[in-house]
């Protein structure tokens, strides 16, 4: 089993559209707030990275949607690991109702890069802690 960070929301009226239903684009949003509480519970920020002079852009995204969330819904985002390479980390989400229907599943991919030239270094030099961390976690499967 891998390690599993939760992450509880509650989807606020400005994230549905015109049927009440969170908008496609704002999964992604949760993505990013499942990702970055996974991170913060690693023990590490992104604020940090881009201290050190870096970026982890998204290289790519994808979700399925398989049932509405809607306004007054309670969410809980789940994230773990399922790729790290030492140049691309991928993160996994699935987003839950409070009836523990899954909603949303997905992925996004991630490559470190300098800030000042936004070409791509590898995880493992750039960030060796961390990315030993997401070893470690990686290997609590």
């Amino acid at each position: 089993m891998p390690h599993l960070v939760s992450k509880i929301i509650t989807p606020q009226y400005a994230d549905t559209d015109m049927m009440g239903v969170v908008y496609h684009a704002n999964y992604i949003k949760f993505f990013e707030l499942g990702r970055t509480t996974f991170i913060q519970e690693a023990g590490y920020s992104y604020v940090e990275m881009e201290r050190a002079g870096y970026y982890a852009p998204v290289y790519d995204v994808y979700a399925t949607y398989k049932k509405p969330l809607v306004y007054g819904d309670e969410a809980t985002i789940t994230t773990w690991l399922s790729l790290n390479d030492g140049v691309k980390t991928i993160y996994q989400y699935e987003i839950k109702n409070q009836h523990d229907d899954v909603c949303v599943t997905g992925y996004t991919t991630h490559v470190i890069v300098k800030k000042d030239t936004f070409k791509p270094v590898p995880f493992k030099r750039a960030f060796p802690e961390w990315y030993e961390t997401y070893n470690r976690l990686m290997e609590e499967r």
